[in-house]
């Protein structure tokens, strides 16, 4: 099980990333959160097998149509569980 803490910076708002993270994820079949901050970034936390989180990121990276990634600062963070992935309000 691994557990990530995600920054994602770059034109990440308003281009509908976060709602396209959240079914990106649930496919993926890890759990989590992502939210807006008010600094323009993307935050994120994706907890699952390392194949599954590594597939999420890998989306992060490029992100939806319309947005562009700059860059995306993954560390370590220590599995929490949980179920679901959601949107959380901006932080």
């Amino acid at each position: 099980m691994r557990r990530v803490h995600v920054v994602v910076q770059g034109e990440v708002q308003g281009v509908g990333y976060r709602y396209t993270m959240r079914l990106v994820a649930r496919r993926a079949g890890v759990v989590g959160w992502v939210r807006n901050r008010r600094d323009g970034s993307v935050e994120a936390e994706i907890e699952g097998d390392s194949d599954r989180v590594d597939e999420v990121l890998a989306w992060m990276a490029e992100g939806p149509p319309g947005s562009r990634v700059d860059t995306a600062t993954v560390e370590d963070a220590t599995p929490a569980g949980g179920s679901g992935f959601e949107v959380l309000p901006t932080a």
